[in-house]
């Protein structure tokens, strides 16, 4: 038998999947999408880029922008009965639509 492997994309095969018309690069406006402080987004991995982001766990979930930081944003997640501090940048958030 082989060890599975723990890293921080496993379990992740459908949620990391796009669909075969998406697939490549996302366009480039979602970087550069701002987030104002207090406004809530939701997280939506981009599995195009690997970098800044979140854990597969807050995948869907929404959250409250606490601050900017570099090239991302703070976001306070509830999870359970808790409220998280998540790190994301902005590839992998959407405004949510009131």
């Amino acid at each position: 038998m082989v060890k599975a492997s723990h890293g921080l994309r496993r379990k992740g095969r459908n949620i990391l999947r796009k669909s075969p018309r998406a697939r490549g690069f996302s366009a480039i406006t979602h970087e550069f999408v701002q987030f104002e402080v207090g406004e809530q987004a939701n997280i939506y991995l981009d599995p195009s880029v690997h970098k800044g982001a979140p854990h597969i766990r807050f995948h869907g979930k929404t959250g409250r922008v606490l601050a900017p930081q570099g090239r991302a944003y703070v976001l306070s997640v509830r999870d359970g009965d808790k409220y998280k501090t998540v790190i994301s940048r902005p590839e992998h958030m959407r405004k949510v639509k009131n």
